[in-house]
Parts: C-alpha cells; sequence; structure tokens
C-alpha cells in the first residue's frame, strides 16, 4: 500500500488529518496545486481504502456521558469472540472493540453517564453475554491527547 501514495497524498493527509473539514481550495493552496488534484487524489485514497472514514468528533462528556473506560474481557475461548462481537455491538455505549493478545480476549471502550449507569452496563450487560468469564475495568481519568499516525 505505501507504493501508493506519494509525498502529496501524504501531505493532503496530514492535512486534512487535522481538520477533515478544510475546504480543498486551501488544502490545494498549501500543496501548490489544483483543487481539482486535491479532489483526485483524497478520492483514489478513499477508494484504495487508506481514508475510511470522515466527520465530525463528538465530545462524550457534552452529551452527560462523564465516564471513559476500557474493559479488559476474558472468553471461555478466543473462538467465541465471533459470537460475542454481534452482542457486544447491541450496547450503544461502547464506541471500541478489538480482539486482542494477552491476556485479555478483548478490549472494549466504553462510555457511561456515571459509576452506576457504568455498572449496570458492566454487570447487567456485558458481564450476561454468554461466553463472557471476567471482566477487568480501566477508567481513564483524562485523555490527554488523541491523534492520527504520522504522515513520516
Amino acid at each position: 500500500m505505501l507504493d501508493k501514495i506519494d509525498t502529496l497524498d501524504r501531505k493532503i493527509l496530514e492535512i486534512i488529518s487535522q481538520n477533515a473539514r478544510i475546504p480543498f481550495k486551501d488544502v490545494a493552496e498549501v500543496c501548490g496545486v489544483s483543487r481539482a488534484a486535491i479532489h483526485q487524489r483524497v478520492q483514489k485514497m478513499i477508494e484504495l481504502q487508506i481514508i475510511v472514514g470522515s466527520g465530525y468528533h463528538i465530545n462524550p462528556k457534552v452529551l452527560g456521558y462523564n465516564t471513559c473506560t476500557y474493559i479488559g474481557v476474558k472468553l471461555e475461548r478466543g473462538s467465541m469472540y465471533k459470537d460475542v462481537v454481534p452482542e457486544v455491538e447491541k450496547i450503544p455505549e461502547i464506541v471500541e472493540c478489538h480482539f486482542t493478545t494477552g491476556p485479555y480476549t478483548m478490549l472494549l471502550k466504553l462510555y457511561a453517564r456515571d459509576n452506576e449507569h457504568f455498572m449496570e452496563l458492566l454487570n447487567g450487560r456485558i458481564q450476561e453475554i454468554q461466553g463472557v468469564v471476567s471482566t477487568e475495568t480501566l477508567i481513564s481519568l483524562r485523555q490527554s491527547f488523541k491523534r492520527e499516525i504520522p504522515m513520516v
């Protein structure tokens, strides 16, 4: 995949990863090419699945979700992952789900309104999923930063 993107593509990715709403004319100006060239390059990167989404980032705290939690989940068998994921997807407060190596089969990222809401989700929903053997919770006290991978 690396051979499919060049220096201009990397510059475009660097700019739009910082601000997905930036007009193509502004990107073109910074890159020294036409707006049409930027549009074509972005479309190509979408087709190649280099760019896999765009949109707005929502601040969970503004919507009342004050607790961000990572949950390590152990399953009876790793092969149960394919059956557990659809159940996890039914819980809208879970925003990420990863199949992992190490002590957990899965790692979940979840937002809850408060500790009581979190306990309802953990005890009443997640731990009730067939195949879940145990969970370990890590509460995020603060997100220091979030960024995309470097365009080096």
